[in-house]
């Protein structure tokens, strides 16, 4: 069964609630584990950036994605280390639930499951294309987020979420608010409530 989001405007923003719940599942070409995407600026073999969730079932070598900027995040499970090869050789090391680790797509990379199946955030972004930032907001918070398009995934508990002082958007684990900016200032207003951890991203096009 599909399901639409929904949606609606909070002055000028669009939001769309992205229920876990409903996200796709695709297995991965090598068995290795499933992947349920988020949200996709793009087609998919030529995207600015791209949300995912990911559950590692077993150990085994990264896609490598030249031009890329990834941002991984442990969600649940014991974790991983990724072991990268080559003339940066180093060991990133992902043990605890909102640990986080940056690195460029292609860089030779190989995960060891620490102990037993992992899931994980997974965000990359183009280079040449677009920028983003990225950010964990632990506890009540209220800010100006600039950019088109913003996510707020909830990685853990619950969040209540204003957007520019509109009704209350309830947030569970597993679930994100997408927010696409429709005026030039291209900024909102973002007022949270509640013990979840949200990861918040923040995109935008790279003009030429």
């Amino acid at each position: 069964m599909s399901h639409t989001p929904a949606q609606h405007v909070e002055g000028a923003a669009r939001l769309t609630l992205l229920r876990g719940a409903d996200l796709v599942a695709s297995p991965w070409k090598n068995g290795g584990g499933i992947t349920r995407e988020i949200a996709l600026g793009g087609s998919p073999e030529a995207f600015a950036w791209r949300v995912s969730v990911a559950d590692v079932a077993q150990a085994g070598p990264f896609s490598r994605f030249e031009g890329v900027a990834r941002t991984l995040v442990l969600l649940d499970g014991a974790g991983m280390v990724l072991d990268q090869t080559g003339a940066a050789a180093r060991a990133h090391t992902l043990a605890k639930p909102l640990d986080v680790v940056h690195f460029d797509g292609e860089a030779p990379i190989s995960a060891r499951l620490i102990d037993g199946p992992t899931r994980d955030f997974n965000l990359m972004v183009r280079r040449d294309v677009a920028r983003a930032t990225f950010e964990i907001w632990r506890e009540s918070t209220s800010r100006d987020v600039q950019g088109e398009t913003a996510l707020l995934y909830c990685a853990s508990g619950t969040a209540n979420v204003r957007v520019n002082g509109g009704e209350p958007v309830a947030l569970a684990t597993g679930d994100t608010l997408r927010i696409d900016t429709t005026d030039k200032a291209r900024s909102v207003r973002i007022e949270t409530q509640g013990d979840g951890a949200l990861l918040a991203i923040a995109l935008e096009s790279i003009k030429p």
